[in-house]
């Protein structure tokens, strides 16, 4: 396998593996214990939390002091996000969102307090442990006019032209087959809808160890795409004026605290150990847009 080249991945293997860590991560945040932050929960750490809830420096900061202050508790902490998706999509009263991944809810009731009681908010999420969690945020939060469904990113269980906009929040890399996503958004987008979300991207070469690794295509490493087949993935799945914009970059820093227990391929935490040197640069956080013709 030549460097930077990904692994075919078994698309179930790999959901029952993001399944496992999800469900975990809720769990954690059911049980009152603080989760670690950021896109790839692993086991339980000893970092400490900041004031917005997350305990990865990863996700620190990503929502203001006023959005944190309408949120559950149990909704900052279940934030395993790497942007805000929400204040990416400049959502207006009356439409309708839905949160591709939507995990505890944080994300969807942001949503649905800016489309207003006219509008309306979906959560969909594949995991069962998360959507009971996000129910229990929604319900805490007061909040009526949202919904969240079961199902995977891959097969929407909603109507063609149903959504004015589609938001995710470092999901999408964790998603065996990309095509299938992006056409997934296409198909449930309105005429006119947006396309607009966060996720990982890759800038540079990533150590061949993970890009083979399924731990770590699940910790949201191995899975991201480049900048450029981002874009050619949404045109290829009917999408124009595609933009990628980089909005922060992966120091060696944030590698090992993303990494730290997670990849790991047999022979010690040898990959662990080498990604903060070797994917420095080359991982990054990006807002992703596209909207679907009018016509």
């Amino acid at each position: 396998m030549a460097q930077g080249e990904r692994l075919a991945i078994d698309a179930e293997q790999l959901r029952e593996e993001v399944r496992r860590r999800y469900a975990a991560a809720a769990r954690r945040v059911a049980e009152a214990t603080p989760s670690r932050g950021g896109c790839g929960p692993a086991e339980p750490g000893a970092a400490a939390t900041d004031t917005t809830g997350s305990c990865r420096t990863i996700t620190a900061g990503i929502y203001s002091a006023e959005e944190t202050q309408t949120l559950p508790e149990g909704a900052l902490r279940a934030s395993l996000g790497c942007g805000n998706p929400t204040a990416l999509a400049q959502l207006r009263p009356g439409e309708v969102v839905l949160d591709l991944g939507s995990g505890g809810g944080a994300d969807v009731l942001l949503s649905a307090r800016r489309v207003g009681p006219t509008g309306f908010a979906y959560g969909l999420d594949m995991t069962d442990e998360m959507l009971a969690l996000a129910e229990a945020n929604r319900a805490a939060a007061g909040v009526e006019h949202v919904r969240f469904l079961k199902g995977t990113i891959e097969a929407i269980p909603l109507p063609d032209a149903s959504i004015d906009v589609i938001i995710s929040n470092c999901v999408i890399n964790l998603a065996a087959d990309k095509d299938a996503v992006l056409r997934e958004a296409y198909r449930v987008l309105k005429p006119g809808g947006r396309f607009a979300v966060t996720d990982v991207v890759v800038l540079g070469d990533l150590p061949a160890p993970v890009r083979q690794s399924l731990e770590a295509w699940a910790g949201c490493i191995a899975g991201a795409l480049p900048a450029g087949e981002y874009l050619a993935k949404l045109r290829a799945a009917g999408f124009e004026a595609p933009e990628v914009q980089v909005i922060r970059t992966y120091g060696p820093a944030d590698l090992q605290e993303w990494t730290a227990g997670e990849v790991d391929t047999g022979a010690g935490c040898c990959t662990c150990c080498d990604l903060p040197a070797a994917g420095a640069g080359a991982l990054a956080s990006a807002f992703v847009r596209a909207t679907k013709p009018v016509a």
